[in-house]
């Protein structure tokens, strides 16, 4: 899986993985998971060898949690590597420019994250020409003819838009295009893009796999060793390397990540229904509904639907006081924690998305009390 060392987890139900992923071997008088390893230098005597040699290189840490990634998104893959990163754009930021050249072509999601903009400004500064086309209906095929790097999101954050990951991967290979999945959303518990056929899934661990909201992270996982050398190599230069500490929180917090992911993926659906029952809420988004315009691709290549939906209440105005008048949900930005939290995404300015726009995460709370107190905002901001 990585580096690491590790054995592989025993099991192959998601919530056995999750709690043994990236283990050592057991030890007499040691700790199932040792902690955060605090060093910039290692003991070094003679030639340079061994996996440890510099803080900015590698770290047990590192490796123990890269092995656990490797486990969720590649389980039982061969050659796959992991890598992790101090946050998901400095892991979205390693891919794209390890792998692009002046001169080079990338494909992005036109409704992706909102930095995407910043990263295509940058590489076409850089000589690096960039397409874009939205991620529903797999109008990304359209433009895909010259590319290097296709990058899909997938489902799109905020927009809930959904593509066939297979379809577009098979495309792309086609005309020698490598391809990087976002798997924010869905998590390695709601999908596995290498196992769909991409070269690299990527990730903010900030969101759900991490899930307290205590944490910045990203990761890398690959196939392709010379790719990821250059992803690797990447990470050297530019010295966006995780923590010892949050590596260690991350690990220790993934062993519940298939109880929180279940629980906030059936709540999601709870909520979801009690909306599509409210008139002033439109544009309703939720991969997990069977009406969803998503649902049919979603259902064929993910497992779980993930913790986010989204919908429009008729102003800004309306939105705010919804917000507002909520007791269980904080307004916040990102999303996967285990306490709800909701935004109105118009504020930030980089999404093309209706004024009284809403993204909500659904965290760990108990379902009907989730339920009554959306449904009790909403009856308050309509005053």
């Amino acid at each position: 899986m990585s580096d690491s060392g590790t054995g592989p987890s025993t099991g192959s139900g998601d919530g056995t993985r999750a709690v043994r992923a990236g283990l050592p071997e057991p030890a007499k008088n040691q700790p199932h998971l040792p902690g955060p390893a605090f060093a910039a230098h290692y003991h070094l005597p003679g030639d340079v060898d061994g996996p440890y040699t510099y803080g900015r290189d590698q770290n047990p840490t590192w490796s123990l949690l890269e092995g656990a990634i490797g486990e969720l998104e590649a389980p039982g893959q061969e050659g796959v590597e992991t890598l992790t990163f101090a946050s998901g754009m400095a892991a979205v930021s390693a891919v794209v420019f390890s792998q692009l050249r002046a001169g080079d072509m990338l494909v992005l999601p036109s409704d992706g994250y909102q930095v995407l903009p910043m990263v295509r400004e940058q590489l076409e500064a850089y000589g690096i020409e960039v397409r874009t086309a939205p991620t529903g209906g797999d109008a990304q095929l359209d433009v895909l003819d010259g590319a290097k790097l296709l990058w899909i999101e997938s489902p799109s954050n905020p927009g809930l838009d959904v593509c066939d990951i297979r379809r577009l991967v098979e495309a792309a290979h086609a005309r020698g295009a490598l391809v990087a999945v976002d798997n924010t959303l869905a998590t390695p518990l709601g999908q596995r893009p290498l196992e769909l056929g991409a070269d690299f899934a990527v990730a903010s661990g900030t969101k759900q796999l991490t899930g307290h909201g205590d944490v910045l992270l990203g990761y890398v996982v690959g196939r392709d060793a010379e790719a990821m050398a250059a992803v690797r190599r990447w990470r050297k230069i530019i010295g966006a390397i995780p923590g010892p500490m949050e590596a260690w929180l991350a690990h220790r917090s993934i062993a519940t990540l298939q109880l929180r992911v279940d629980r906030q993926c059936a709540t999601a659906l709870t909520v979801a229904e009690a909306l599509q029952r409210r008139p002033e809420v439109t544009g309703l988004r939720y991969p997990g509904l069977p009406d969803d315009p998503s649902h049919k691709i979603a259902s064929q290549q993910m497992r779980r639907f993930g913790c986010v939906l989204s919908f429009t209440l008729p102003t800004r105005a309306r939105a705010d006081r919804f917000l507002d008048a909520l007791r269980l949900v904080d307004d916040a930005t990102s999303f996967g924690g285990v306490r709800s939290t909701a935004e109105r995404r118009g504020r930030w300015g980089g999404d093309a998305v209706p004024e009284g726009f809403i993204r909500f995460s659904v965290g760990a709370e108990d379902p009907e009390d989730l339920v009554a107190d959306v449904l009790r905002a909403l009856d308050a901001s309509a005053q």
